[in-house]
């Protein structure tokens, strides 16, 4: 099963957004979740378990949870806050007088995710670097249904190859981490494997 990124989404009941990213453990090779974005601008990203996966093709995935219960799902973004210290966001302490009409300020917020400490986000157009250097970016992942694990990165189509997609087993991957994928092949080496037709299909 390839799951695509930045691919519309369709729970149960209708359309519900797109999905953004993909987590991933890179100890274990396993997708975990998908990030789906509700529409909108101010659309809320929710962390969705692959298991809810029931299909995919290259312009739509499919979910087997309603958007209510897409709803109930954790937000991927959340934020928290820290009491606003006036010593140090005023100037007491530092010989530093504030401005006499100056309001104190609220408590500071910070977005972080919630993803697991042990997990990365993987978006689409994510670099991927060879032994040697940059090699292209991360189009999809293919992962094997039955245990979620990632079989093959697809890339995007780069400067070495006339063809659309290159597939890069995953037993090249030297390790995924921030945001990039790692590579233990070269450019010469990845650019004599076999081209691989890409095969989009449902669970």
């Amino acid at each position: 099963m390839n799951i695509p990124i930045n691919t519309a989404i369709a729970c149960a009941d209708g359309p519900c957004g797109q999905a953004i990213a993909l987590i991933l453990n890179p100890v274990s090779d396993q997708v975990t979740h998908l990030v789906v974005r509700e529409p909108g601008l101010l659309g809320v990203e929710y962390l969705t378990p692959v298991e809810f996966v029931i299909e995919c093709t290259s312009e739509l995935i499919r979910l087997s949870c309603t958007k209510d219960e897409l709803a109930e799902l954790p937000p991927f973004m959340t934020t928290s806050y820290l009491p606003a210290s006036a010593g140090s966001m005023l100037g007491y302490g530092t010989g530093v007088m504030p401005w006499p009409d100056l309001s104190m300020p609220s408590d500071l917020g910070f977005s972080h995710n919630t993803m697991p400490p042990d997990e990365v986000a993987i978006h689409r157009g994510a670099p991927v670097r060879a032994a040697d250097g940059r090699i292209g970016a991360v189009e999809e992942f293919v992962v094997d249904p039955a245990n979620n694990d990632i079989t093959d990165v697809v890339l995007r189509e780069g400067h070495l190859w006339n063809r659309q997609d290159v597939t890069i087993p995953v037993t090249y991957i030297d390790h995924i981490d921030d945001d990039i994928v790692y590579l233990t092949l070269n450019k010469h080496q990845i650019a004599a494997l076999p081209a691989l037709a890409v095969q989009r299909r449902s669970r």
